[in-house]
């Protein structure tokens, strides 16, 4: 357990350093690079749901998942990169806490789809993406990256936390697909991760929803 976690971790930091970078900087560089990590997941998927009916609503779920990374970032009011870097973390310490809280304290399985999926882990995927928000929010004041004059609100929180359930209901989701096409996991790309759907499956279901949530509240 303890050497997966040391993997699962180095390759963790190496990707959120790469992908921080391509964020940052957004214009050109970051849609190159969240087009080649689109046809990257689309492959992973054709792979993985070959000649079953829903590969192709699959492709145009992923289009729309992708889409709404883009909007998130390129067009989305005047606080586009802390809303997208809210998102990213949740989604990111949403998994690091249901995988360490699953690891360490077990428990009842939440559901048979995804038999590694446990009580303990949702837990823990709440209870470090709350975590890590507050840490941002507070230094996302220093950096200028909010320019609201409030700490942590009940919008943020409301926020957080559904953005947190989705991600985990879409992790959920393509451990059901994986177990249909009776895959562990969707490549081999990422080190401790198996493919990169693997490590974005909560993602590819938390942008779209938060990009229409924040729809409606503008």
């Amino acid at each position: 357990m303890i050497n997966e976690l040391i993997l699962r971790t180095l390759s963790s930091f190496i990707m959120v350093i790469l992908t921080l970078f391509f964020i940052i900087k957004g214009s050109l560089l970051f849609n190159f690079f969240i087009s080649i990590l689109f046809l990257i997941t689309v492959y992973e998927w054709h792979m993985m749901s070959k000649k079953k009916i829903y590969q192709i609503p699959g492709y145009f779920f992923l289009l729309f998942s992708f889409l709404s990374v883009f909007a998130l970032r390129n067009n989305f009011f005047d606080d586009s990169l802390f809303l997208f870097l809210f998102i990213l973390l949740t989604c990111i310490f949403t998994d690091i806490g249901g995988y360490i809280f699953g690891k360490i304290f077990k428990g009842p399985k939440l559901t048979k789809i995804s038999p590694k999926k446990t009580y303990s882990g949702v837990v823990g995927g709440y209870l470090f993406s709350i975590i890590a928000i507050i840490i941002f929010v507070k230094y996302s004041h220093t950096f200028n990256l909010y320019l609201g004059n409030r700490f942590f609100d009940i919008n943020l929180l409301i926020l957080l936390l559904s953005i947190s359930t989705v991600s985990q209901i879409g992790d959920i989701t393509v451990s059901y697909f994986k177990r249909v096409s009776k895959i562990k996991d969707t490549g081999k790309i990422i080190p401790g991760h198996g493919g990169l759907l693997d490590r974005i499956d909560g993602m590819i279901f938390a942008f779209p929803f938060s990009y229409g949530l924040l729809l409606i509240w503008n």
